[in-house]
């Protein structure tokens, strides 16, 4: 397997990125006590957003997550000059017609579908759109889709070369073979040491109060934590230029993109109430041939604070430790490329450490360019 790792040491201050369904930010049970957690979801989802906000890929080169591919569709048919009327009836036959059933306007759950697919389908379902609207009027029954129509409609769903779909995959339950799998997978971020939650009691003042009303407008809690994170992702190269048509080009772009937007962001949540923009401290890279590792159990014996070293730092070596030990039994990537930051006062001897990120991703560009190819 042609793989390319991220691994990433990040303290936050506190902070509540991630929570669950009672506002309560996400922990996890590891190695017998509780650590702070980020779910991979959570994460995938920064990523994607990093990919358009920082401008690190193109709006073809990327997908959207919808249940209101209806409305899309129908604004590029629109744009094309097609009457509303009969192109929505005809977006709804042809959704319908490859098993992505359509109810009141939306459909019955979220479709992740490149830009280019998009594209393509709006071409497509315009270019059969007298067959496609030969539909009875709403509320009746809809007229067959030819299988010729349904062929050339279902052969549009590829991932569109979409890099964020191709990582991150599409499952469609009613249509399984319509699915991409995923060529990365993100691991749950964890804390190297025990955490313990706590409460911020806060008030809000009622500005038009008078002013012998005395008292808060308003009173409530939120639970935070602090914490260093260990994160790590893996991408499956060879996966992801299958996913992407073997555009090698843009599985080079892709993956540095992967690496900034990864390292770069984490999830939004509660981000007004606690401001806990904290860049990562190590981010390394590996890449290469050989079999994906998790460095988690690197602090399966939870980090100790200690009055003389900051927690980060005791982290980064711990890792390192992690590493050089299943190198030393189960040897390296064969071949193999690394190198990381370190903004800790660590000891990182024998790793090869960079002075910026920019440099990292230059290593990165290289390693991809020798293990990928022309």
């Amino acid at each position: 397997m042609k793989l390319f790792e991220v691994h990433i040491l990040q303290t936050v201050a506190p902070s509540n990125l991630n929570r669950d369904d009672t506002g309560s930010p996400k922990d996890a049970l590891f190695g017998g006590v509780r650590r702070a957690r980020i779910s991979s979801q959570a994460q995938k989802r920064a990523v994607r957003v990093a990919f358009k906000e920082y401008g690190l890929l193109d709006e073809a080169e990327r997908a959207i997550r919808t249940k209101r591919v209806v409305a899309e569709l129908l604004r590029r048919l629109e744009a094309q000059g097609h009457p509303r009327e009969k192109a929505a009836l005809a977006v709804e036959n042809a959704l319908n017609a490859v098993g992505l059933g359509v109810k009141e306007g939306q459909t019955e759950y979220l479709l992740f579908l490149g830009e280019m697919e998009l594209d393509r389908l709006a071409q497509a379902i315009g270019a059969h759109l007298e067959a496609l609207a030969a539909g009875e009027a709403k509320g009746k029954k809809k007229s067959e889709v030819s299988a010729e129509v349904k062929k050339a409609l279902e052969g549009i769903f590829d991932g569109g070369r979409a890099v964020d779909l191709a990582l991150f995959g599409r499952m469609l339950a009613d249509r399984p073979e319509l699915g991409v799998d995923a060529a990365a997978q993100v691991a749950h971020a964890l804390s190297t040491h025990k955490v313990d939650r706590e409460f911020d009691f806060y008030t809000a003042v009622d500005d038009l109060n008078p002013k012998e009303d005395t008292g808060a407008g308003m009173m409530g809690d939120v639970e935070f934590y602090s914490a260093t994170l260990y994160r790590y992702a893996v991408v499956d190269l060879e996966k992801f230029l299958q996913n992407l048509q073997n555009d090698r080009e843009l599985v080079r772009k892709g993956v540095l993109a992967f690496l900034e937007a990864f390292a770069l962001t984490l999830p939004s949540g509660k981000q007004n109430s606690f401001a806990a923009h904290n860049p990562p401290l190590f981010v390394a890279f590996r890449t290469g041939e050989g079999l994906p590792r998790n460095l988690a159990t690197a602090f399966e014996k939870p980090i100790r604070p200690r009055e003389d070293r900051a927690l980060s730092e005791l982290s980064v070596e711990a890792l390192l430790r992690e590493w050089a030990k299943f190198d030393r039994v189960y040897g390296p990537l064969s071949p193999e490329w690394k190198a990381g930051v370190n903004l800790t006062e660590a000891k990182v001897d024998g790793f090869p450490v960079v002075d910026s990120f920019g440099m990292l991703k230059e290593k990165a560009e290289e390693a991809l360019e020798a293990l990928l190819g022309g």
